[in-house]
């Protein structure tokens, strides 16, 4: 692995599990999103140690799913990219064709490459409101997804950071550590696209949501969501019952 040129990569498929072990029945602790660079920490037969240049998420992945880039290459894809703000887009690759999901990594052309590899958009980007609770909008009813980040299924932290990164603020992966950042906002305070966090018995960080109009949040609990926000905590729209304990209000501008 001390050869440059080997040492990166980016995501081939639509969606790639990120594991916590090189085994297929390891948990996802999260996952690629197409064109998503990353470092080639470790191999070991058919699984990648990586690492995503992204957000510095370390865990393995099928060597299937990935293809190399050299330095340079990993370089220029890092500084050409765009992300992905249709909900779904169809790309020609030289493998076929592809769906990739809101959030993926590709190009404002048309036509466009990474590395050596061709690819060609087969559906026109959809103009996306730049407000941030529109975006949030178009994950409702996601299915919730352990270690998930795209439409097909997602996680609480996944849906955070994904947004921010629609929005060119990139946030770290877990609750947890969006939580460390950003500048700490009241209740009283709070406006439209801050994030709540909200913690268990212990006082941990467990779940973050998206601060929406009036008192909203939406978050993904079982699914992409809407409920009220109160000054304690979430409270479900469904029954009226509390469901989260509020840890904090945080701001990232």
């Amino acid at each position: 692995m001390n050869d440059l040129s080997t040492k990166y990569g980016f995501c081939k498929v639509s969606i790639a599990p990120i594991r916590a072990e090189k085994r297929d029945a390891a948990e996802m602790v999260t996952q690629l999103l197409f064109g998503e660079p990353i470092e080639i920490l470790e191999i070991e037969n058919s699984w990648l140690k990586i690492q995503s240049l992204i957000d510095g998420y370390i865990g393995f992945v099928d060597t299937k799913q990935i293809l190399r880039l050299s330095f340079k290459e990993v370089n220029r894809w890092l500084s050409d990219y765009q992300v992905e703000r249709s909900a779904f887009t169809q790309i020609n690759t030289p493998w076929g064709v592809q769906w990739i999901s809101c959030g993926g990594f590709s190009s404002e052309m048309k036509e466009f490459k990474i590395g050596n590899n061709d690819f060609q958009r087969l559906t026109e980007s959809k103009s996306v409101s730049k407000s941030i609770i529109d975006q949030a909008s178009i994950f409702l009813n996601t299915p919730y997804l352990w270690g998930g980040k795209s439409i097909f299924g997602i996680d609480c932290s996944g849906f955070t950071q994904l947004l921010f990164h629609l929005n060119d603020i990139k946030l770290p992966r877990d609750a947890y550590q969006q939580e460390e950042i950003g500048q700490s906002i009241t209740f009283s305070e709070k406006e439209i696209g801050d994030l709540a966090f909200f913690s268990n018995e212990s006082g941990k960080v467990i779940h973050v949501g998206l601060v929406g109009e009036k008192n909203e949040i939406v978050h993904a609990s079982g699914c992409v969501r809407k409920d009220e926000l109160k000054p304690d905590g979430i409270y479900s729209n469904l029954n009226g019952l509390k469901t989260h304990n509020l840890y904090s209000i945080r701001r990232y501008k």
